[in-house]
């Protein structure tokens, strides 16, 4: 639109022919189609020609304006030479953006006073230029900048077009509306001076400077109502998490004075709690006509923008349980700091996640807390971009820019997202230009690094006083209301610190709902039935094994899915992915709903588990998933394949997680390696989630595990790293051999009566060995076993073997090949909590072996070996436990195949026949009690 000679060439030919230019200058000229049912007037004498050239010229203009009148917009607090975007604008010399004024786009001074059309949406539609252009400067250059031509549908730009040229982009509020405002602002800024005065030098990441995220946070729960929503789940930054708490989730000051006072406990037997601006909290809000919205906030790490994911989870957790998906009844808010979400790769991942099937919530509306800095660091040198949104113009999403000194502005702009969200049920960004008055914290000084920012900070009147004199001035609420509202608000909060101070108060409520009542949050180390009858199983592999008539497999799946039958019926046996198959299966049959999602997991990455079918000979509207239809009456079972994204795609599962105990939730990693990517999401939520803040989690991870030959980056699901983290019983980390220890371990995962994260080494090659399987008698009747014993003869045995994982079918291998010692061949399916009970039991039997000898294929310092000495230190010191595992590596394995055997048959032999050459005595080792810690 910035050649006007262009335009006019375009405008000629759609004229001709409308299908003859692309969809996007159709559209545009359709808009103005009204003008040709109504040339335009001008000046007696003027030719109709000239003014429907003229016309064009406005109608650029005007297009201009919706383009980039948001880099135009009065959105700076501390002024228009402040900040990154205007800092562009005058470097440029206005060069590098299209200008607005008049003549730029070759109309006259003597055109200001001529009538043109301003489109459909302003009213009036027809005016003189100058009231055109003043109309357009309200709207999209006053106090809010919108981006929104990067939207292809165009119903979503006529919408929001009708919108704002409508209201000129200016709230229409009542005196009751600008009161909340008011009391809101009061309530916030006398909170945070009470809290400053109180506890001086402690962080509380203030929201001193961008207070106006309040009212509009206040507006977007009490339009619950109106908008039919029941439940939000919220995401926020430490800066102004204790006034958002207070103001918004009705946390009473005497809960926040206590964190503070350490006069309160956070809420867990035997737990660590966290800082005060990373806890979570659950309320109901109760509007005036006594409905109740319900409000989560997600409690998150200090690792900025991680919880975005894990909000999304909980969030289409809470739409599939208790709503049928209907995505409007449960809103996610989200609010970030503008260098977190310009500079946080998962900002991305999360977006992208937003309009996927297996992961769309209906849309999030995301508030930016635009400090326009970082902790010291100036925008100009945190992001490429002109502003910290600019990412989110990949997805077909408005972007609304908000001076933060306007409030109204913001609840305007809150209440239009709103309405966006639930219209089209898609994501909403809103960019709240502000500052904050300290550092990046309390006991930061920002004028080492900033000191004209700062000075032009300390002399800036706060938002509040701003807006208490523009309520004065309209007679909504006078000086001395204003005077009274504060010094009562004052007055309770000095009682609350006084009450604080004098006596304990009641802890925090920390449960996770409803659905969690009976659900234990100590763990157990009980045993669950988790068989299953025959004829249950047999139902399903009748079920899953069966090719509808109408359907064309893949010929290669018809023979494996005949060969699967047949095992079953005829051997009575299952391998690894029936086993699978069986367990999910059995659950669906028993009312309990199962979610797996992961990079390829729907076929599975090796090719073996075929959840879903795809017809090869026509066109199905969807795909065939044989454990969705094994009944009427049978739970769920959802299945995604995943983007390329583990961190916010774990993050995302373990937010749904914490929703509903009573289902089964997975993600798989494509390679084990690969967990890596989301170690942020395993280290300070799955972890410690539970020691932090009392959040208990069924989360289930299928890692692929085992040296084979395929290289360091396809070979370790970092098993060392997760026995590191384990402590307090926070997870189970499991190495499971067979079929049917899967099929129960699956099963045990929301039958036991608490709830904790699971961590499974999955097989690779194993998936298809022929000695990996399991006879159907041991689903029938069979659990889970944490150490699996060998069945030799124990007088005979000289070494015991310990070991976890795919090696033990290497030992086997060798051990029934030829010569060999006397070995017994232990194997642990379950590293976390320590087995020793088990252990114990196992290896009173061989009461004549010399050695006792822990075997691992990866390097010394990536398998379990760490682990397992430290705890055989602690509960057997009368063993002296040897070692044989690849030397140390920086990497976790070998890139030769060859290499990688040669070495792997000398461990294996190294541990049947070798002598074992002794280690010196470990008793100055460091004793740690594992489980019982």
């Amino acid at each position: 639109m910035n050649n006007l000679s262009y335009h006019e060439e375009l405008y000629r030919i759609w004229k001709e022919n409308p299908n003859a230019v692309d969809a996007v200058w159709r559209d545009f000229f359709q808009q103005h189609q009204p003008l040709e049912a109504r040339p335009p007037e001008g000046p007696p004498g003027v030719p109709k020609s000239d003014m429907i050239f003229r016309q064009g010229r406005v109608d650029s203009l005007l297009w201009a304006y919706r383009d980039i009148g948001y880099l135009y917009a009065r959105l700076n607090p501390l002024g228009g030479n402040h900040g990154r975007e205007h800092d562009y604008l005058h470097r440029s010399n206005g060069d590098a953006y299209e200008r607005l004024s008049p003549q730029d786009f070759r109309l006259a001074q003597t055109d200001l006073d001529t009538v043109f059309s301003a489109g459909r949406a302003m009213r009036p539609s027809r005016a003189p230029l100058r009231d055109i252009i003043d109309a357009f400067q309200e709207t999209y250059c006053g106090s809010i900048g919108v981006e929104f031509l990067h939207i292809q549908d165009k119903r979503m730009r006529h919408w929001l077009i009708e919108k704002m040229e409508s209201t000129r982009n200016q709230a229409s509020l009542t005196d009751r509306q600008r009161r909340v405002i008011l009391q809101d602002l009061l309530q916030t800024e006398t909170l945070e001076h009470a809290l400053h005065q109180a506890f001086v030098g402690q962080k509380r990441f203030s929201l001193e400077g961008s207070e106006a995220i309040i009212p509009g946070l206040h507006f977007l729960v009490d339009s619950a109502n109106g908008y039919s929503i029941d439940e939000f789940v919220i995401g926020t930054t430490h800066r102004g998490r204790l006034a958002i708490l207070n103001t918004i989730l009705d946390m009473s000051p005497e809960e926040i004075f206590g964190i503070f006072d350490k006069n309160f406990q956070p809420g867990m037997r035997g737990g660590t709690g966290d800082v005060k601006y990373h806890m979570g909290y659950e309320t109901d809000h109760r509007h005036e006509d006594g409905s109740v919205a319900h409000i989560s906030m997600v409690a998150n790490s200090s690792h900025l923008e991680s919880v975005n994911a894990v909000v999304q989870g909980k969030a289409r957790a809470l739409q599939d349980l208790k709503y049928g998906r209907n995505s409007k009844r449960v809103l996610p808010v989200i609010l970030h700091g503008d260098a977190a979400f310009s500079g946080q790769g998962v900002v991305a991942e999360v977006l992208n996640l937003s309009r996927l099937e297996g992961y769309t919530t209906g849309g999030t509306i995301h508030i930016i807390i635009n400090n326009q800095i970082g902790f010291t660091t100036p925008t100009r040198h945190a992001r490429s971009s002109l502003f910290p949104t600019d990412m989110a113009k990949a997805l077909p999403i408005p972007i609304f820019h908000i001076n933060g000194d306007d409030p109204e502005a913001l609840v305007y702009a809150a209440d239009l997202a709103l309405q966006f969200r639930q219209t089209f049920g898609t994501d909403c960004v809103l960019d709240v230009f502000c500052y904050r008055r300290y550092g990046h914290n309390e006991a930061d000084e920002p004028s080492f690094t900033q000191p004209y920012m700062y000075k032009l900070i300390k002399d800036h009147a706060s938002v509040t006083t701003l807006y208490s004199e523009r309520c004065a001035e309209l007679g909504v609420v006078s000086k001395p209301d204003q005077a009274i509202l504060k010094e009562t608000y004052a007055k309770v909060l000095k009682d609350a610190l006084d009450r604080v101070r004098s006596q304990p108060i009641t802890q925090i409520d920390s449960s996770q709902g409803a659905e969690w009542e009976g659900i234990d949050p100590e763990y157990s180390h009980e045993t669950v039935d988790t068989a299953v009858p025959a004829s249950t199983l047999q139902r399903i592999t009748d079920h899953v094994t069966s090719i509808p008539e109408d359907f064309h497999a893949h010929r290669t799946l018809a023979r494996i899915l005949t060969r699967k039958r047949k095992a079953f019926t005829e051997d009575q046996q299952v391998d690894w992915a029936l086993a699978e198959m069986l367990a999910f299966g059995s659950l669906l049959l028993e009312g309990v709903p199962v979610r797996l999602s992961g990079e390829d997991c729907t076929r599975g990455t090796f090719s073996h588990r075929h959840l879903t079918w795809w017809d090869t000979q026509s066109e199905r509207p969807r795909p065939y998933t044989p454990l969705q239809t094994l009944g009427h009456a049978q739970a769920e079972l959802a299945v995604f394949d995943s983007p390329l994204s583990e961190y916010s795609v774990l993050g995302f599962e373990y937010g749904y997680s914490l929703v509903n105990p009573d289902s089964l939730v997975i993600w798989e990693a494509q390679f084990g390696d690969f967990c890596n990517g989301a170690q942020v999401m395993i280290d300070n939520y799955i972890a410690s989630a539970h020691s932090k803040w009392g959040r208990s989690s069924g989360l289930a991870l299928l890692l692929p595990h085992g040296n084979e030959g395929q290289g360091p980056d396809h070979s370790s699901a970092h098993l060392a790293r997760f026995l590191q983290l384990a402590a307090c019983d926070n997870m189970l980390v499991c190495n499971v051999t067979t079929p049917a220890q899967y099929f129960h371990l699956l099963r045990r995962q929301v039958k036991l009566g608490f709830r904790r994260p699971l961590v499974v080494m999955a097989p690779k090659s194993l998936l298809r060995h022929p000695k990996v399987v399991s006879p159907v008698s041991q689903l029938v009747d069979g659990r889970f076993q944490a150490v699996l014993d060998d069945t030799c003869d124990p007088a005979q045995v000289e070494r015991v073997l310990l070991c976890s994982g795919k090696i033990y079918y290497d030992l086997m291998a060798q051990r029934e090949a030829g010569e060999s010692k006397a070995c017994a061949v232990i194997r642990l399916e379950q590293l976390y909590p320590f087995p020793e009970a088990e252990i114990r039991a196992c290896l009173e039997k061989y009461k004549s072996a010399q050695d006792v000898v822990w075997v691992q294929e990866e390097p010394r310092n990536w398998g379990g070996w760490g682990y397992i000495s430290e705890q055989c230190a602690y509960h057997h010191p009368q063993i002296d436990l040897q070692r044989i595992a690849r030397k140390e590596s920086a990497s976790s394995a070998g890139g030769s195949l060859r290499q990688h055997e040669q070495r792997q048959q000398r461990i294996v032999k190294k541990a049947l026949l070798a002598d074992i050459k002794h280690r010196p005595p470990t008793s100055g080792q460091a004793k740690t009690s594992g489980s019982k810690q």
